[in-house]
């Protein structure tokens, strides 16, 4: 009985030195368990497109919507990326396209397609200043308050002199929603970019 017991005790902390050995071996597998990226073809087609970096669309996608396409916020946000109508409206003028997506913003792929041209669209408005800054944090840092605050605080508060762009300069930003919605992006994107550089870089997936 005692055998049996002391036994049972030997298999199964073999077992458990096992699973820390598999996970301690397994880390970008069980990195990508704990940090799951959805849609990740349309992910990396819509970004190749824009010329965007994905992991900057993957964070804001987990941070927006944690993937849910079909997510609508009490502000009327749609989608993945949780885009305003009347901003996606702006984007079909601006393209110039002429197919009518409002009834689809909840499609993922439309949804990928119409917000990565916005992320580029900001990158594009602040261009001058993103190419001085050497720090990727900076830029991912000064986009990221963008699309959350909107380009226009952006721009003024570059203007007045209220916050310099950068990552370490975060706490001048006057909105506490914004400062927290950046911190949040940076840390999934170096999540991700950690956990799926392997894949989506160096193999087809």
């Amino acid at each position: 009985m005692l055998y049996a017991f002391f036994r049972k005790k030997r298999v199964f902390a073999v077992l458990f030195i096992s699973l820390v050995a598999l996970l301690f071996y397994s880390n970008d597998w069980l990195g990508r368990w704990i940090y799951p990226i959805q849609y990740q073809k349309e992910i990396r087609l819509a970004s190749s497109q824009s010329k965007l970096d994905p992991f900057l669309v993957s964070a804001i996608i987990r941070v927006e919507s944690n993937f849910k396409s079909d997510k609508i916020s009490s502000k009327g946000a749609v989608g993945l990326m949780q885009l305003m109508p009347n901003t996606a409206e702006w984007i079909l003028n601006v393209t110039g396209s002429s197919e009518d997506i409002s009834n689809r913003m909840t499609t993922p792929d439309v949804n990928i397609q119409v917000g990565t041209w916005y992320i580029s669209s900001l990158q594009k408005q602040f261009e001058q200043r993103i190419s001085k800054m050497e720090l990727k944090e900076d830029r991912i840092a000064l986009v990221a308050a963008a699309y959350n605050a909107g380009p226009g605080n952006v721009s003024r508060w570059l203007e007045n002199g209220t916050w310099d762009g950068s990552f370490a300069e975060l706490a001048y930003v006057p909105f506490g929603e914004t400062r927290h919605y950046v911190q949040r992006i940076i840390y999934y994107y170096k999540k991700h970019e950690r956990y799926y550089s392997d894949i989506w870089y160096n193999r087809e997936s």
